[in-house]
């Protein structure tokens, strides 16, 4: 029996042991809220199908009486999440519990569709053997492929409704990778899968809410809350790249003015720094090297970016009020020209108690993005149980 056609009881405890575990069977009780004689009864066919294992035996801490460890196995599943960038693929294969067994990257020369599937299908066969989990060079001994892409990106249907930096419009990528696969793929937006994995593993682990802000060629921010990363119904949220902020005529790349990605993404930071200096040469090596040397175009730039990240995280923290608001992306390397000005900000338009949200700046290469694809991936194993609510379903 898989997964998906386990009763809700059982995918319950199964996401509890995944996120939390090992545990015992009564600490297994005491989280999901089942009782002792539900938990042994639904975790009897898990065991059989070698979804889960005994590992004991622990000692229970109040009675001090003997008791065996559950957990899940491991190697029973594999996945490999792949994340797209504008010239790039990067991609890796995990087992079960998002362990990374192997890396690899792949550059990329068009964006065009096709070229870009074809590439991805190249990379996933590559991880597969690399790892040995495949026979004869395919993919069969992977159970899921998760790609991620930036953009407005459907998960639901793996169609990546618009993704600017790819120029992609209305793509059924899901639907093109499974086909040249013939792994089950499942397709999200890179910043929610990057959420999903620090909910996982990461700074977000553990906590009841808290949200993820990207830095970088785009501005994007991932959202849990109650345990779930937000999804939005039609598949948008946390766009807060697209917040209106005011203080500029610049277009955004999503065709209005004013956004906070036409004032602080790295691109728009360069191009103001261009303008106001003449010198339409400037890389981004160029602006931050002028910038730490007092340049003040460059420094104003960073100044005005930081005032918008600012404003888009006081608005997070007032809207959802998370415990933590995590900062990473590529940009968070010149994290020391903006991160007064951030905080500052932040500081300021904070309403009450939202201000002690917990700021943290964590840079996370691009392999820990495609490590949260292969974690979206992995989730397709089962559905979150209707009506059962724990802390295992943050998974």
């Amino acid at each position: 029996m898989t997964l998906s056609e386990q009763p809700p009881a059982a995918t319950l405890v199964f996401q509890t042991l995944l996120t939390q575990g090992p545990l015992t069977r009564a600490e297994l009780g005491r989280r999901t809220g089942l009782s002792s004689g539900a938990v042994t009864k639904v975790s009897a066919p898990l065991l059989a199908d070698g979804w889960i294992t005994e590992i004991g035996p622990a000692r229970e801490r109040q009675a001090g009486r003997p008791a065996t460890l559950v957990a899940v196995r491991p190697e029973r599943a594999r996945f490999i999440g792949v994340k797209i960038t504008s010239d790039e693929l990067i991609g890796m294969l995990v087992d079960l519990t998002a362990t990374p067994l192997t890396t690899r990257r792949a550059t990329l020369g068009s964006r065009d569709v096709g070229t870009v599937v074809r590439a991805v299908a190249r990379l996933v066969t590559a991880l597969a053997a690399q790892a040995g989990a495949a026979d004869g060079g395919t993919a069969s001994g992977v159970h899921g492929v998760g790609v991620t892409v930036s953009g407005d990106v459907d998960r639901q249907t793996g169609t990546v409704r618009y993704s600017p930096f790819l120029d992609w419009r209305g793509v059924p990528l899901a639907r093109l990778v499974e086909a040249a696969t013939g792994v089950p793929t499942v397709v999200d937006n890179d910043v929610r899968a990057l959420t999903v994995a620090e909910q996982w593993f990461g700074s977000g682990a553990g906590l009841s809410s808290f949200a993820l802000i990207t830095v970088g060629t785009g501005i994007g921010c991932g959202i849990s809350v109650g345990g779930r990363v937000i999804s939005g119904a039609h598949g948008v949220s946390g766009e807060i790249g697209h917040l209106p902020v005011g203080g500029t005529d610049r277009v955004c790349t999503c065709g209005n003015t004013g956004c906070v990605e036409a004032i602080a993404s790295s691109q728009a930071i360069v191009e103001q720094v261009r303008e106001e200096t003449g010198d339409p040469d400037l890389t981004t090596t160029d602006v931050v090297r002028l910038a730490h040397a007092g340049d003040a175009a460059a420094r104003g730039a960073f100044t005005r970016a930081g005032r918008a990240l600012g404003l888009a995280i006081a608005s997070v923290a007032n809207l959802i009020g998370p415990e933590r608001v995590i900062i990473s992306g590529e940009g968070v390397a010149t994290y020391d020209l903006f991160a007064d000005e951030i905080r500052r900000t932040f500081g300021a338009q904070a309403f009450g108690a939202a201000a002690d949200c917990d700021l943290v700046v964590r840079p996370l290469p691009f392999e820990t993005w495609a490590r949260g694809g292969a974690a979206v991936a992995a989730q397709r194993l089962f559905s979150p149980p209707p009506g059962l609510t724990a802390a295992a379903t943050s998974y």
